[in-house]
């Protein structure tokens, strides 16, 4: 009796684990097998595609996925489908193999208790996540041996509106439940609003934004051996004037609040674009020779053929010296256009690297002074050789230039990272670094795409009394092009209903947009950790480009630490701070780091570069690392990118180091954040972030009614309870040390 209870969970066990997608299936009934032999190997999905109509504030959500069966034997068992929190599901309907089924739908009481049998019989948390939401569930039979059975699932919810701005969630976090990767991952959603679209943002995932007209749109999202771990979420609002603005707020505990701001433009009419004066800025070189001069002749070539015919235009080729093609800025109609193509054509490598001169002539180009905006698009691959050569002295001369935005385009490994970020930070503009194995023509002309229509210029931002607002990101609001958005994050002291006054030129004359927005205690904590990582981005830049101070240092520490943002250099710092403070190991956030004295050498050694490199191709890796978290959109996509980038840059500076730098690249993937709080994850315990501050302690054993009283009287607890059997977990004042 007692091996046939074993298989039993064995089953729930398998079955639950290794599911994919954002549905799973649990087997129910053990099968005779062979002393020692695991009951069945997991199910699998070869494809898990959503696709989704908004119209207005109504929602359908049509799921198609396809378990596989890779056993000899047949199965039988319970799909189960966890209702988006939040969600009023007004229909819910499913086809199993070609054929409508009836299914069940439990709202959270009832769904919580199937929840935590689930749990009490296959002695794994992972289904409390879900705690506190509706069940669709399903029995399914059979499940052929060696046979794929395809799952469509279709429901319709009202999203709820927000002072007109909307939300979609969709349960995409299953990396729990998946043994391997998900093939092939997709998430469409087409949005059509009565009023035009304004903001359309995700702050889970990088998506594809396509707009149709002033009222449509269509979102995309695309992966394939992905392992999800974030819930997909779309935020969108509309708006019958030009500009649209969104407000979202976060506060916690006594905390000040943060707060993330929205302003995109309209389409909801075809206004003419408002003219622009544009100067490309190419380096030719000798170090340009090859692939290099030839991309960026091409992406020279796009960027004339895509002017405006009422843009005006100019370029300037340097070497040893700078050479303009007209001597002031041109109308851009057929013949000078003909004349710029044959430029770029004659364009050759030769002589040294005059940066000073080249941006002074780019300046020179604006005879006299214009309400039209002023971009130089400045690409280099070398460092000041000719002329100016102190980086302060070109980024004070660039600063007199007024209002020109210098976008800068870093080539290969050779440039001073340092000069190209503070130039353009300096001109309300940002850099991009393209390596030797990337595309320049692809970089340049989908920038050029990206800034070619501008909306609203030299745009200014109040609040009327009531909010005390600051430490914004960006510090310096950029200009608003047709097509693209602001995503400004900040803090703020007060609350209740103000006014927001977005003001700026658009088409030579200024024009204010004013909205009425609330601040409120609202729980978004995406909200909190992007600005977090904006925030770190601009302390570690701090560091990097005018020097350390241990008040940057601390809190670059404890935010990375607090909300999970590790990257080979804040793991650094995270281990090297707990070292200080004399943290017991048992609670400490990285333990294999903290005893791993070899690459904590290394990394040592790697963060003095970090701090003193300039130019070279880790210095490279670390521009990009940090440009990745100053200008982050998502959070989780920014932080894997920047890790990815400065682990790069660590491999390159400590070459003689492959294994330390493998196992950094470990230590810093075992972190998650979840529902507010970072966790550490050290052999089979996870350790919450805010332990550290806890005094008292105690011990509950996890499946015990201890543990399910825990989570009766924390529900809030759920999720970070679901992160498996072994956690250490602060919840108010008391550390409960959580084992099997």
């Amino acid at each position: 009796m007692k091996r046939s209870a074993l298989i039993f969970a064995a089953c729930l066990f398998g079955a639950i684990f290794h599911a994919r997608g954002d549905g799973f299936i649990v087997v129910e009934r053990p099968f005779l097998i062979p002393p020692g032999h695991f009951p069945f190997a997991p199910l699998e999905v070869s494809s898990h595609h959503v696709d989704v109509k908004i119209d207005g504030q109504v929602a359908v959500t049509s799921i198609d996925q396809e378990f596989y069966n890779p056993n000899d034997q047949r199965l039988e068992g319970i799909y189960m489908f966890p209702v988006p929190k939040g969600a009023h599901i007004d229909k819910f309907s499913m086809e199993i193999g070609g054929k409508m089924v009836d299914a069940e739908l439990l709202r959270a009481d009832k769904a919580r208790q199937i929840y935590e049998d689930i749990v009490r019989k296959m002695r794994d948390p992972a289904l409390l996540e879900y705690a506190g939401r509706d069940l669709f569930k399903v029995r399914i039979f059979p499940i052929e041996p060696r046979s794929r059975k395809p799952i469509k699932i279709s429901y319709t919810e009202l999203l709820r509106s927000d002072a007109g701005t909307l939300t979609y969630s969709y349960p995409l976090s299953t990396e729990k439940f998946s043994a391997q990767p998900i093939r092939s991952l997709s998430v469409k959603v087409e949005v059509k609003t009565e009023q035009p679209l304004a903001s359309i943002y995700s702050p889970s995932h990088k998506v594809e934004i396509k707009r149709d007209g002033p009222n449509r749109a269509v979102i995309g999202y695309e992966s394939k051996d992905e392992k999800p771990d974030t819930d997909f979420q779309l935020i969108y609002s509309s708006e019958k004037r030009d500009v649209g603005l969104s407000l979202i707020t976060h506060k916690s505990g006594g905390e000040d609040g943060y707060f993330l701001l929205l302003a995109a433009p309209t389409v909801a009419k075809e206004a003419k674009p408002a003219p622009k004066d544009v100067v490309f800025v190419v380096d030719t070189s000798g170090s340009m020779a090859g692939g290099k001069l030839q991309q960026a002749k091409k992406a020279l070539q796009f960027c004339v053929e895509n002017l405006k015919t009422d843009d005006r235009f100019e370029i300037v080729r340097f070497s040893t010296e700078a050479e303009s093609l007209f001597g002031k800025l041109s109308e851009a109609d057929s013949e000078h256009r003909k004349r710029a193509s044959n430029f770029i054509a004659d364009l050759k490598p030769i002589g040294g690297t005059a940066i000073a001169d080249a941006l002074q002539t780019a300046f020179k180009a604006r005879t006299e002074r214009s309400d039209r905006p002023f971009v130089i698009i400045f690409l280099t691959d070398g460092l000041p050789t000719v002329g100016t050569r102190n980086p302060d002295e070109i980024v004070a001369d660039v600063k007199k230039g007024g209002d020109a935005r210098i976008f800068s385009f870093g080539i290969g490994s050779d440039v001073n990272t340092q000069l190209l970020d503070q130039i353009a930070e300096g001109t309300r503009a940002f850099s991009q670094y393209v390596l030797e194995n990337e595309d320049l023509e692809v970089k340049v002309s989908n920038f050029y795409t990206r800034i070619k229509e501008p909306v609203l210029t030299n745009v200014r931002l109040e609040f009327s009394d009531g909010v005390r607002t600051g430490k914004l990101y960006p510090a310096q609001l950029p200009d608003l092009f047709k097509g693209d958005q602001l995503v400004l994050t900040g803090r703020y002291t007060g609350s209740g209903e103000v006014e927001a006054k977005l003001t700026g030129i658009t088409n030579g004359h200024e024009q204010t947009f004013t909205y009425e927005v609330k601040f409120d205690d609202s729980s978004n904590d995406y909200v909190a950790r992007l600005w977090v990582t904006r925030r770190v981005g601009f302390l570690l830049d701090e560091i990097r480009i005018h020097g350390e101070t241990t008040e940057l240092r601390d809190e670059a520490t404890d935010l990375a630490r607090r909300y999970g943002i590790v990257t080979p250099y804040t793991a650094y710092l995270i281990v090297e701070d707990e070292d200080r403070r004399r943290v017991p190991m048992a609670d400490r956030s990285m333990q294999s780091m903290s005893s791993d004295a070899t690459a904590r050498a290394e990394v040592a050694k790697a963060w003095d570069g970090f701090k003193e490199k300039k130019d070279g191709a880790d210095a490279v890796a670390n521009a990009r690392s940090q440009n990745a978290l100053k200008s982050a959109e998502q959070s989780g996509a920014s932080i894997k990118y920047g890790a990815a980038e400065s682990l790069r840059g660590f491999a390159l500076n400590v070459p003689s180091a492959p294994a330390e730098s493998d196992r950094l690249t470990q230590y810093t993937r075992q972190s998650k954040f979840v529902n507010g709080r970072a966790f550490f994850q050290n052999g089979k315990q996870w350790i919450d972030a805010s332990v550290q501050n806890a005094t008292n302690r105690q011990h509950v054993q996890f499946n015990s009614e201890a543990y399910f009283d825990l989570l009766k009287q924390h529900p809030e607890a759920a999720p970070w309870m679901a992160l498996g059997q072994n956690v250490l977990l602060a919840v108010d004042d008391t550390v409960y040390e959580i084992t099997e």
